[in-house]
């Protein structure tokens, strides 16, 4: 399904159904999630948070990105530089929408976390553009 996805550094796959998803998920989660789809820029709970912790997949419960590198790109949508470790996220291209992206998705879940861009601040280079309804952010003790 993936571009580059291992299968031998995989960690356990979460394989549910559409009715299994549902009742796991918000309207708005199901649809970005599992629909590919995405919240309006500047909506998301977590575009602006500058709150210490790790973000993971509000589908399967996978570390995707660490507040370490999270940045404001501007864009309205939570931005990081680099997934928490690598592995994290898959890519695969999206042609939708009369345009070709890199989408990118959870590891173990395939969920639709958003794109990345060639446009992001160093050390990497690029943006990781993902909804907030993608994530649940598991706050840092203090």
């Amino acid at each position: 399904m993936s571009e580059d996805r291992n299968p031998e550094s995989s960690p356990a796959r979460v394989v549910k159904d559409e009715a299994e998803w549902r009742a796991k998920l918000s309207p708005e989660q199901y649809h970005v999630t599992r629909e590919a789809g995405t919240e309006r820029a500047f909506t998301g709970r977590y575009w602006d948070t500058k709150t210490k912790g790790v973000y993971r997949c509000v589908c399967c419960g996978a570390a995707l990105f660490s507040s370490e590198h999270k940045y404001d790109s501007g864009s309205g949508w939570p931005s990081f530089t680099q997934p928490e470790a690598p592995g994290a996220v898959v890519t695969r291209t999206d042609a939708s929408h009369g345009m070709v992206r890199t989408e990118i998705l959870c590891q173990r879940c395939d969920a639709h976390l958003g794109h990345s861009f060639n446009d992001g601040p160093a050390p990497t280079g690029v943006r990781f553009c993902i909804n907030s309804a993608s994530l649940e952010l598991d706050e840092a003790e203090d």
